[in-house]
Order: C-alpha cells, then sequence, then structure tokens
C-alpha cells in the first residue's frame, strides 16, 4: 500500500502553507494532494503557487496530484477548474462531475470521494472515461467495499481516507461566518481563526460536527489506524492521511512504520492519541454509526 497526503481543508495563512509543504518534503509520503477543494475565497495562494509546489514535491520525489474544488459556484471557479484540467505535467483529481467533464478521455485523472461512487457500474463508467484510481466515500463500509470491488470489471487503485475529520458535506452557505452573523460574502475571512476548523457541541456539551466554512466535517477524528491490515487484505492500494495543524508529520510516520509492520497496529493507536486533535472514531468502516469506536472487531468479509 502507498501513503497519501490529501489536501489541506482548512484555511491556513500562507506562510504556514509554505513552511507545511517544505516540511512534507521529508515526510514518509508516497503521494501528496495539492489545492483548495472547500472555498474559492480562501486565496492566500493561487493556482500558480500551487504549481510551484507541485514541481518542488515532485522534485522530492513525491508522487503529485492537483485537487479540484468540491462545489463550483462562480466562472471564476471554472476559469480556475479549467486551468487545472489543462495542466499537462500533473494528474488531476475531480472532485465534482465538472471537473471529469473536463478531463475525461484527455488525461488519466483520480476520482474524488464526493463524486459518490457506490457501485461497480459507476466505477467501471468513470474508470471507462480515464479513472485510473478512485476514491471512496468517506462513510462506505468494508463490507459494501469488497462488494464493489468484487463486481467491479475495472481495476483503478483503490484510496480510502484513512485518518483525518470526515468532510461530510458542502453548503452553498457559509457556516463559521453565519456562526458571526455575518453574511458569506462579507465573511472576515473568520475561517483563519480556527486551524482545525470551529468545532460544535451537542446541548449536554458533547463534540457532535466540525464547522469549516462550507464544509461540515465529523467533530471525531476518523482513524483507521487500528485496521491497516483488514485495508491490506481488502485490495486498498492507497490509505490517505488528512493534515491537521499540529503533528501530521508524526502521524505519517506512524503509519507509515505500521505499513512496514514495524510497529503493530495496537501500538500506534495507543500512541497517536496524544497527537489528535480530538478523540477517534471508526464506525462507518464497520457498518456502524460514525461516532462510534469499535476495538479488536474483524469487519464482515
Amino acid at each position: 500500500m502507498k501513503l497519501a497526503l490529501g489536501p489541506i481543508l482548512y484555511y491556513w495563512d500562507r506562510d504556514t502553507v509554505l513552511k507545511f509543504y517544505e516540511e512534507m518534503a521529508g515526510a514518509p509520503v508516497d503521494i501528496i494532494y495539492l489545492g483548495e477543494t472547500v472555498c474559492s475565497r480562501r486565496h492566500l495562494l493561487r493556482l500558480q503557487d500551487y504549481l510551484d509546489m507541485a514541481e518542488r514535491l515532485a522534485a522530492a520525489g513525491k508522487e503529485v496530484v492537483l485537487s479540484t474544488q468540491t462545489l463550483i459556484e462562480s466562472e471564476n471557479d471554472l476559469k480556475t477548474l479549467r486551468k487545472l484540467a489543462d495542466n499537462r505535467d500533473f494528474r488531476v483529481e475531480a472532485n465534482d462531475m465538472g471537473a471529469v467533464r473536463l478531463l475525461a478521455n484527455k488525461m488519466p485523472f483520480v476520482a474524488g470521494s464526493t463524486l459518490n461512487i457506490y457501485n461497480p457500474q459507476t466505477l467501471d463508467m468513470l474508470a471507462g472515461m480515464g479513472a485510473t484510481r478512485w476514491v471512496i466515500p468517506v462513510e462506505m463500509s468494508h463490507e459494501a467495499l469488497v462488494a464493489v470491488l468484487h463486481n467491479s470489471q475495472s481495476k483503478p487503485e483503490t484510496e480510502v481516507f484513512a485518518y483525518g475529520r470526515l468532510p461530510l458535506a458542502f453548503s452553498a452557505r457559509c457556516f463559521t461566518a453565519r456562526h458571526y452573523n455575518l453574511q458569506k460574502d462579507d465573511c472576515q475571512f473568520k475561517c483563519l481563526d480556527y486551524e482545525d476548523g470551529l468545532t460544535l457541541k451537542t446541548r449536554e456539551g458533547q463534540p457532535f460536527l466540525n464547522l469549516n466554512g462550507i464544509q461540515t466535517q465529523s467533530a471525531l477524528v476518523y482513524n483507521l489506524i487500528g485496521e491497516l491490515d483488514t485495508l491490506q487484505s481488502a485490495g486498498i492500494d492507497v490509505v490517505r492521511i488528512s493534515p491537521q495543524a499540529h503533528h501530521t508529520g508524526k502521524i505519517l510516520q506512524l503509519f507509515h512504520e505500521c505499513m512496514e509492520q514495524r510497529l503493530a497496529p495496537a501500538q500506534a493507536l495507543s500512541q497517536i492519541g496524544g497527537l489528535m486533535p480530538a478523540a477517534s472514531c471508526n464506525g462507518y468502516w464497520y457498518g456502524k454509526p460514525g461516532l462510534d469506536f469499535i476495538r479488536d472487531k474483524q469487519p464482515a468479509a
């Protein structure tokens, strides 16, 4: 299996992002996804900045993939999407069907998780259009994934979101701005104040969701480091780590050591707890409520 680093889902200042990817150039990760996938108002870095970073990371031996925005809302969003699709140096992760249309039968691409591929027919269709890798929907269970792979005629690489707050939904409305009673177009870039998103709690004080601009995430951190053996036996080719504000390099190192069998999953699970911004969950993988965290249980084959 290969280890991938997903695109940064939060809004960090320019210097922080540049420093982060300087560190990632030396991290034990095979694939790095770059780009703004959440909100077009986050423009401290431009497309050319990402292309420059892509060249530096490629020179460091990383496979670089450029990720497209998930929710296209304006002509400017379309212009950026077309430029990404027209680049000839790096593979593109298509996160909506508009991106697929621009990439289909022109260049190999990655089918992102927000394309919602739930059956072998859809997977085969996208593979026929040029998808060489697909990222499973974040709520897909092990059992459902095995069924898709078993019945699919095509064999693109399969990637699983294995660590990070789960991106659950996108909306045209900005919930972070609404928290401050601000209009979306006058949000004052409040997302910059929340390096790992804004946690929403229930009336009982329990973490429930995480607000990240127009994106709604899980409050808990999806964590499959204890399931790496099962992932490999299921035929997974790539496991994805979603960047967080602190300790991403250490998280990657733990996954890397587990994948090389230099560290037992139980030990890694114990060590990773102190590096996480919130508690673990893994319920979706077992076909259970996403908030659940299940230990020492093998999913159904």
